[in-house]
């Protein structure tokens, strides 16, 4: 299996100018900085490689951007795909799960997608899509296994490299901490910081519920988790049942390790980035200051720690019922 080139990762910092942003990085403690890909237009990382893959495809084969472009996902994916469908002008389906986040089933909705439901096992909405793109001449757009998608995710590590060299930190005494579902993030990320800083260290952070990837990279073999057991979390955009195919050779490659964080550890997160900061970090987006907070003895000691702040697409009443905590003193 070929694999993602810092050609590839160049090509798509230029491809998706246009309509990603360079997302700030925020220091939050002493040695402790975090990447707000809640910034992006769209809440998300998801942006990077969703337009990247789209953007190419409109390169490649124009006539099949004409038909348009479908995919599955638990919402932020599919906000990406619906973004970027619309502004390189062309149709966007998202097969999306029962239980998906109202916010952002509707968020997806108002980017003028549209939107088709299954059950909450990824599988079923890979399924479903496939049938979809047969039957109506759709591209699938995956949410991650796809060197395309890969290499618009690797922007957000090229970008931390460039950032904490910006701010006079050595890159060599650096860890970056990156969630991982099905494997996008973290297997972009690495893989853009190791071609060219490789003595960075690069974990990945999942929710002990869901920690098929911990499983996969521990024994070495691609591992698939039930469903059932995958959508316990709270963090819905980390439910994924395996990592993509693809995904699981770069991380393997670049990866230095993953760690699992507890459901209260998502909680106690999310309450310091409400109670002390500006930030709005959906549970996914948590994880990875999850695990810096609780985790060290299980992580490489560094100068520097980035962690990831993925997404900020925030459920309002989940958002409501932490900020009473915080007015209430039960923070």
């Amino acid at each position: 299996m070929a694999l993602v080139t810092l050609g590839d990762i160049r090509s798509a910092q230029i491809r998706i100018a246009p309509a990603a942003v360079r997302t700030p990085l925020v220091q939050l403690s002493n040695g402790i900085f975090v990447k707000d890909e809640s910034a992006q237009p769209i809440g998300s990382f998801k942006l990077r490689g969703a337009y990247n893959r789209i953007a190419l495809l409109a390169e490649e084969d124009p006539d099949a951007l004409r038909r348009g472009v479908i995919t599955y996902s638990s919402g932020n994916h599919a906000q990406g795909v619906a973004y970027a469908a619309r502004a390189l002008g062309t149709k966007a389906v998202i097969v999306m799960p029962e239980n998906a986040p109202t916010v952002k089933i509707e968020a997806t909705r108002e980017l003028g997608a549209e939107v088709v439901f299954v059950g909450s096992a990824s599988s079923a909405r890979k399924l479903k899509a496939e049938e979809l793109a047969e039957a109506h001449g759709y591209t699938i757009v995956p949410p991650y296994d796809d060197p395309a998608v890969i290499a618009g995710q690797a922007t957000c590590g090229v970008e931390i490299l460039e950032q904490v060299a910006e701010a006079g930190e050595d890159p060599s005494d650096l860890l970056i901490l990156s969630p991982v579902s099905g494997g996008g993030l973290l297997s972009g990320t690495a893989t853009g910081v190791k071609l060219l800083s490789p003595t960075t260290q690069v974990w990945g952070a999942e929710p002990e519920l869901a920690a098929d990837a911990t499983e996969s990279f521990q024994s070495g073999t691609l591992v698939e988790w039930p469903a059932a057991s995958t959508t316990r979390t709270i963090a819905d955009g980390l439910r994924t049942q395996s990592l993509g195919l693809t995904n699981f050779e770069h991380i393997l490659k670049y990866v230095d390790g993953i760690v699992t964080v507890s459901e209260d550890q998502i909680f106690q997160a999310m309450r310091f980035y409400l109670a002390t900061t500006t930030l709005v970090p959906e549970p996914s987006g948590a994880v990875t200051l999850a695990a810096a907070m609780h985790r060290g003895d299980g992580l490489p000691k560094a100068r520097n720690v980035v962690v990831i702040l993925s997404g900020g697409n925030l459920d309002p009443a989940l958002r409501e019922s932490f900020e009473s905590e915080t007015a209430a003193g039960r923070v």
